[in-house]
């Protein structure tokens, strides 16, 4: 593994962690943790496998950890940060607001996995080493993710499924 190697992963990892933590800073930090943390331990990544599951692995190992610890509220200092550009369309723009808004109320599994797959076009096999979990249950968080993702858009109020256990 070399840096060419790894910087041509990056705009993928930036563009899963932004969709991952949703604000740009918070997520060029953890791109920047996930590359240190590569490279400081190239030697543990097989070079028969494919690195971008190994580094999403890592970013989501990263992300796991930041959720566990207490934060604190930061304020940005820079009022002046430039938007990306847009397309005049204003209801492109809502639409996008909502997508963003109903994916932050996803529990974090399912949008992990929702990402992984369809940003990052990511296979299920790739995405369960990702994550450490079965192929299987990549399927099952695709599909209860997606379904709660059209609920939340639809404007329904999903129901949560409790179970009654004696």
């Amino acid at each position: 593994m070399d840096s060419q190697t790894l910087l041509a992963e990056l705009p993928r990892l930036r563009r899963y962690a932004r969709a991952l933590v949703g604000e740009r800073y918070a997520a060029d930090d953890l791109v920047q943790d996930t590359l240190e943390r590569a490279w400081a331990r190239f030697g543990q990544w097989r070079a028969d496998g494919d690195l971008r599951p190994w580094l999403f692995a890592i970013m989501h190992n990263l992300r796991m950890d930041q959720l566990r610890k207490p934060r604190l509220d930061l304020v940005p200092i820079d009022d002046d940060v430039p938007e990306l550009p847009v397309r005049a369309n204003q209801s492109d723009r809502i639409e996008v607001a909502d997508l963003a808004a109903a994916l932050a109320q996803l529990p974090e599994e399912q949008r992990a996995v929702l990402l992984l797959v369809t940003l990052e076009e990511m296979r299920y096999a790739d995405v369960a080493s990702t994550l450490g979990i079965a192929v299987g249950t990549v399927m099952s968080r695709l599909s209860r993710g997606r379904e709660h993702l059209r609920q939340i858009l639809a404007g329904e109020v999903p129901s949560p499924q409790l179970r009654v256990v004696r």
